[in-house]
């Protein structure tokens, strides 16, 4: 199935049965990514098809934050709630896939401006996707509690609201430091 967008003044032509999936995705096992100190999620079932009901309705316990991609906002660093949905009014952007290898500065590794400029450049993207290396299978399965994972400088953060990106997702479980 095939598409054409037009973005400002390109067409780009999408081919959607052939998405490319690039999330951690969500298992109920204990082989789940795992973060912040929380266990693996879990999934209770409560009719199954298996034991002759009519269908499958399941109980799911998980944390966005610890156990797979997710978005952040700013309800993650506010007193208040804040809900993805109240600030979010768009769901489709044209996003930039861009491969750093987190830098060592102390005992921390970190993503710094420099490396992200670097990589971006003068592009202009709705969405930046922040891809680290090593970028292995092992990344589906990690256990990042009390690892210290890389995150962002507060510079890359800045850098980032100055380009306008409207959308940033990361491979890791957050874009701050585990204890700060």
């Amino acid at each position: 199935m095939l598409t054409t967008i037009q973005y400002n003044s390109r067409k780009l032509q999408i081919n959607l049965a052939k998405p490319l999936d690039i999330s951690i995705p969500l298992r109920m096992s204990k082989s789940n990514v795992v973060a912040w100190y929380q266990k693996a999620p879990t999934l209770k079932k409560i009719r199954s098809v298996s034991k002759k009901h009519s269908t499958n309705f399941n109980t799911i316990n998980f944390n966005p934050h610890a156990h797979g991609t997710h978005t952040e906002c700013v309800g993650h660093i506010t007193k208040e709630f804040n809900s993805i949905n109240d600030h979010l009014k768009q769901f489709f952007f044209l996003a930039e896939v861009i491969t750093v290898v987190p830098e060592k500065m102390g005992k921390d590794f970190v993503i710094s401006k420099k490396q992200v400029q670097h990589v971006l450049g003068n592009k202009k993207r709705d969405a930046l996707i922040i891809r680290t290396l090593p970028n292995t299978d092992e990344k589906l399965s990690m256990k990042y509690s009390h690892t210290n994972p890389p995150y962002l400088l507060e510079e890359v953060a800045q850098f980032l609201k100055e380009k306008d990106i409207k959308h940033l997702l990361i491979d890791m479980p957050s874009i701050d430091k585990e204890k700060d």
